[in-house]
């Protein structure tokens, strides 16, 4: 069974929530490069989870919400090139970007 994204407390599992500040007219563009960098590189990487890219309604960020099965898998994935490439790529279409790691610490449903 393929992994999904659980928002839930107690995982212990790296979260990763990084903001791209992105001309509205090359945010499709960072949101492709973001999905081609999870297919081809990101989901075969040891303690990947899931990813999910999420398009603002004004075209002016882009969000990854990324989970890992710790924070030193995630610091490998930074180690290796491929990834490195990708990540290049996504910088040089953003203003700007804010990536930091998250641990759940309250979820609420209806």
């Amino acid at each position: 069974m393929a992994a999904t994204t659980k928002i839930e407390t107690g995982r212990g599992i790296a979260t990763l929530i990084n903001v791209f500040t992105v001309a509205p007219e090359r945010q499709a563009e960072l949101v492709a490069v973001l999905s081609r960098a999870t297919e081809e590189t990101m989901k075969d990487r040891p303690g990947f989870i899931s990813a999910n890219i999420h398009a603002s309604a004004d075209g002016e960020r882009v969000v990854n919400y990324a989970q890992w099965e710790s924070e030193e898998h995630f610091r490998t994935m930074l180690g290796d090139p491929s990834a490195q490439e990708h990540m290049a790529e996504a910088a040089a279409l953003a203003e700007g970007f804010d990536p930091r790691l998250f641990a759940v610490e309250s979820v609420h449903h209806i």
